[in-house]
């Protein structure tokens, strides 16, 4: 593991382990998993199915306990956070992209996208504004009503990408955020991405099995039953390439 002054890391692990008891054998999901993910990087971590990929990101937000090892996400060390103090860290500084989308049914596309907003007590003209704006980008625009029993999965997933990002979180946690995407709305998301991750210094972590989401990466970390198998620095794609 690299040494790095601690303030510059978004996130550190030490020793991470998750393992599911269950008969006969138990699962071992993240096997000793040590990182430093600095500070506005923009890192791809890649693996066939079942190599942890998404446990790691369930870790990291705060959503899964480990079973041994330590997690920092910029100074909090998360096992030292109370159940309000870590909801509020997830509130403040972490923006999530599920695969599930998780998407509540009974709102629209646009209170969805902006419900973080409304949590953390943004106006709602200032909510909407912000909402709008990305929507517009993302070709959503005029399904901003919609409820997510009449978008296509497309869609919802773009609903869910903008939920994460419109805050404006440090950290972005996003679990396949292209899959169900044709190219081009994968390219404008990505674009999106890229650009707060340029302009606002944003943490992207992804866990992914898309060439283009690779592509774009500077950090490529492959997993493998839980252990990283490949830890590759890389110059990224260009822009909008």
């Amino acid at each position: 593991m690299t040494n790095h002054d601690a303030s510059e890391l978004a996130v550190r692990t030490e020793d991470l382990w998750k393992i599911y008891e269950q008969e006969p054998t138990d699962v071992v999901a993240v096997a000793g998993l040590s990182l430093d993910i600095e500070r506005g990087d923009f890192v791809a971590m890649a693996g066939p199915s079942g190599s942890g990929k998404t446990t790691v990101l369930n870790l990291l937000g705060g959503l899964t306990q480990a079973s041994r090892g330590r997690i920092w996400i910029g100074n909090e060390e998360l096992s030292a956070l109370d159940g309000k103090q870590l909801a509020r860290l997830r509130l403040e500084q972490i923006g999530f992209v599920f695969q599930a989308y998780n998407l509540l049914p009974v709102l629209s596309a646009l209170e969805n996208a902006e419900f973080t907003l409304l949590l953390r007590g943004v106006p709602a003209d200032e909510r909407h504004a912000r909402v709008m704006e990305l929507f517009e980008e993302i070709g959503l625009g005029e399904l901003a009503d919609r409820r997510p029993g009449k978008l296509s999965g497309g869609q919802q997933q773009r609903v869910a990408v903008a939920r994460a990002v419109v805050g404006n979180p440090a950290l972005v946690l996003a679990d396949e955020p292209t899959a169900n995407l044709d190219s081009a709305t994968s390219t404008a998301l990505l674009d999106i991405m890229e650009r707060l991750n340029r302009e606002l210094e944003t943490t992207f972590i992804f866990s992914t099995h898309d060439p283009r989401v690779m592509e774009r990466a500077r950090r490529l970390i492959t997993l493998v039953d839980g252990r990283v198998e490949q830890d590759e620095r890389r110059a990224p794609a260009r822009l909008g390439a």
